[in-house]
């Protein structure tokens, strides 16, 4: 009885503008060696890539790499508190808190 000697290689992408989903993934495997890589846009805007092998001798092995500034969200501007303005019952009262 002989060994199966699986074979296969795949590839899919994914660009959604409406959801801002962007990442891809290529993998090929021949026998028992499996190697491939995919991509992802991460939230602060880098791209994260991981290649990988993977084999009976070394097992499981990925370099990772980020590529592009991280972009940061501008800092919200803090608002202003509202003071409602002094009401004061006559110029006599006005002046013992201003003079």
């Amino acid at each position: 009885m002989s060994k199966a000697h699986p074979k296969y290689m795949f590839n899919y992408g994914v660009h959604d503008p409406h959801t801002g989903d962007v990442k891809t993934q290529h993998e090929v495997r021949d026998g028992d060696v499996v190697h491939g890589s995919y991509s992802v846009n991460e939230p602060d805007g880098s791209v994260r890539i991981v290649e990988y092998t993977a084999d009976d001798h070394n097992g499981f092995n990925a370099v990772v790499k980020k590529v592009g500034p991280a972009i940061h969200p501008p800092k919200p501007i803090p608002v202003a508190k509202y003071i409602s303005p002094a009401y004061y019952n006559s110029y006599e009262e006005y002046e013992k808190h201003h003079f």
